[in-house]
This record gives structure tokens, C-alpha cells and sequence, in this order.
């Protein structure tokens, strides 16, 4: 039985923080969640809620005493822009007593995860997880308002990932030996393309789904719609269209770190059928 630990959680509102504080808890550790703004912020009963802003490490002292873990993330601030504070993060974080902290990789080199590479005293996992199933969400007002998913490249294959599983690999990173400069690739079970998702969501709800492929120029046109700013489009085309092979190859690290299957996107839809519903 591994021995109660506390640990801090940053960017606990998050898609994955939310996870990690979860399977935290459920494995019986102490949890402090970090956020900018305490009173947003909804956790589970237990959970000691603190206000801090990485990109202000100095204020983040009162949140590192009597932790031993730390889960961080790589942007930070409302613009949500690449933090430039790691060395001062790890300096108090030795100082506090931290003994390992896993990073929440942002998708290529950030300062933040260079530094806690490069630092000494502190075991460290760099968490690399692929397409997140509650991408899936973004489907969800078309799905319930028209019955459709408006998507090009519909033939893309996704090793897509559920996020608690995710929030599984850094719990035991963060609670247990054998992880220290691990750098892990999570995936899910099963290799999707778009039209497995769709069919998948179909059956958790109840409803037919028509699936409209669009090309790239509509599938541009709708991104601008919706608002994206010109970066992330050129990203989507990329991703989505020339799906790197980390992203289309099935990992075995959840099940070698937890000790139990990934779980697959028929879960994670029958979870969040109700998100789909009109």
C-alpha cells in the first residue's frame, strides 16, 4: 500500500488537472489544487483549494509546504502563454521538500519543461499524451442542434486518449517509485478515425449522426467562424490532415504505469452521452 502523500495540482481546473486531483483522491493521497481564482473554482469534498499564478512563483511558497509531489503545467496566465518561470518554480520546489513532479507536456519545447529537465534534486515525468477524447465535445452543439458532425480529413486515424486516463499515469508518477525521467506517451486502446468516433457517440445516444466531410477550404472557413485565430487553424490542418505516427500508434503506458487497461472511447461516450443530448 503506498503511504498517503500530499500533493499540488496547477492548472486544477483543466482538463487533465480536474483528472489528476480525481484519481489522486482516489487512491487516498491529500490534494492542494492551485488556481487563480479560488472562488471559480469547483473540487471535490477534501480537496484544499489555494490561489496562486505560476507565473508569479514567489507568491507560490504557502502552496509548496508539506508537499511532496507536483504536477505542473506549461502555460500559465489568462493568455495562457508559455512560462518563462521554471527555474524559480524548481528552486522552491527543492526547498519545500517536493520529490517529484510530472509536467503536462505542451505539445513541443517549452522553458518550464526545459527547466525541469535540466534540474537536480527532483525526480521528473514528462507526461505526453495525444488526442484527448473530450475533443470529442466540440461536436456537441451540432450534434444535439442538427443531428451532424462537420469535419474534413475523415479517413484520420486518432490513438485518442481519455483524459482520466491521463490523471492515472501522473497519480502513480507522482506517488510511487520508478517513474523518475520517464518521458511517457499515453494513448488510448484503439486506433479511431472519425467516423468510428461518430458511430461511437451515435450509440451512446441513441440517435443517428450524419457525418458531412468537408474540404480543407470549408473546414478553414468553419475554424475562422468559430473564431480561431490564424495559428491554431494552421495547426488543425496539420494535425489533421498529416497526423504525426505519435498520434496514430497505440501506446501501452497506461496499462504498464496503473496496472490496468486504457479505457476505450465507447467508455468515455457513454460518460458524456448526455453532453450530445438537445
Amino acid at each position: 500500500m503506498t503511504q498517503t502523500q500530499k500533493i499540488l495540482v496547477t492548472g486544477a481546473t483543466g482538463t487533465v488537472g480536474r483528472q489528476v486531483v480525481a484519481e489522486l483522491l482516489a487512491r487516498g493521497h491529500e490534494v492542494r489544487a492551485l488556481t487563480r481564482d479560488a472562488s471559480k473554482a469547483a473540487f471535490p469534498a477534501g480537496v484544499e483549494v489555494v490561489e496562486g499564478d505560476l507565473t508569479q512563483p514567489d507568491g507560490l511558497a504557502p502552496a509548496l509546504e508539506g508537499i511532496t509531489g507536483l504536477h505542473l503545467i506549461t502555460f500559465g496566465g489568462a493568455a495562457f502563454t508559455p512560462l518563462e518561470t521554471g527555474p524559480r518554480i524548481l528552486e522552491l520546489a527543492r526547498s519545500a521538500g517536493v520529490r517529484r513532479i510530472t509536467v503536462l507536456h505542451g505539445g513541443g519545447p517549452t522553458p518550464l519543461e526545459d527547466a525541469v529537465r535540466a534540474g537536480d534534486g527532483v525526480e521528473w515525468t514528462v507526461l505526453m499524451p495525444v488526442e484527448f477524447m473530450a475533443n470529442a465535445l466540440e461536436w456537441a452543439d451540432g450534434i444535439a442542434a442538427s443531428g451532424e458532425v462537420r469535419e474534413p480529413f475523415v479517413s484520420r486515424l486518432s490513438a485518442m486518449v481519455h483524459e482520466g486516463d491521463i490523471g492515472a499515469v501522473a497519480a502513480v508518477a507522482l506517488t510511487e517509485e520508478g517513474h523518475a525521467g520517464q518521458e511517457y506517451v499515453i494513448t488510448g486502446p484503439e486506433l479511431l478515425t472519425v467516423g468510428d468516433k461518430v458511430a461511437t457517440i451515435a450509440a451512446a445516444v441513441g440517435r443517428e449522426i450524419a457525418l458531412v466531410e468537408l474540404t480543407e477550404e470549408q473546414a478553414v472557413e468553419q475554424w475562422r467562424a468559430a473564431g480561431l485565430p490564424e495559428d491554431v487553424v494552421g495547426f488543425l490542418l496539420e494535425a489533421y490532415g498529416n497526423t504525426p505516427e505519435v498520434g496514430r500508434t497505440v501506446a501501452s503506458t497506461v496499462e504498464k504505469v496503473t496496472g490496468r487497461p486504457a479505457r476505450t472511447f465507447t467508455q468515455w461516450a457513454a460518460e458524456h452521452a448526455d453532453a450530445f443530448k438537445a
